[in-house]
């Protein structure tokens, strides 16, 4: 009986130091998410994308190049979404390797700049904003 006593209390001790050591983990990722956090831009802002654009921001059409013939924004480059991890050497060109340099993306109606947006960040620049369709450029 001793003995099932020992082996419980032991088993109580382990459980309780792996749940100490968990916690402290994530508390230690806590600041580099919070640091995520402050350098997301908002997505669907055209104000914001107007601003960014004026001071510089890469402006980016990832809809197709066809779209992109028919019409597009001033000042927009076309990398259709589809290319757009094998052309990643072609925006490092365009921020001139600064991975903070604001990006707005946009295409026709919103959920191809969101997949590019996603690609930007899993590549590391950390100021992507998704500006939505090109018609939203106009609701400033």
């Amino acid at each position: 009986m001793e003995t099932n006593r020992s082996l419980v209390f032991a088993v109580i001790i382990i459980l309780l130091v792996a749940f100490a050591v968990g916690c402290s983990r994530e508390a230690a990722s806590a600041p580099a998410e919070q640091t995520n956090q402050q350098t997301a831009l908002p997505d669907r802002d055209p104000a914001l994308a107007h601003k960014l654009v004026g001071e510089g921001a890469v402006l980016l059409d990832v809809r197709t190049v066809d779209e992109y013939a028919e019409r597009h924004l001033d000042k927009a480059v076309n990398i259709p979404v589809d290319k757009l991890n094998a052309q990643m050497t072609e925006i490092e060109k365009l921020t001139s390797g600064d991975k903070t340099k604001p990006i707005v993306v946009y295409c026709q109606a919103g959920g191809r700049a969101g997949r590019a947006k996603s690609m930007l960040a899993a590549a590391g620049y950390t100021k992507v904003t998704n500006l939505g369709g090109i018609d939203d450029w106009d609701k400033k």
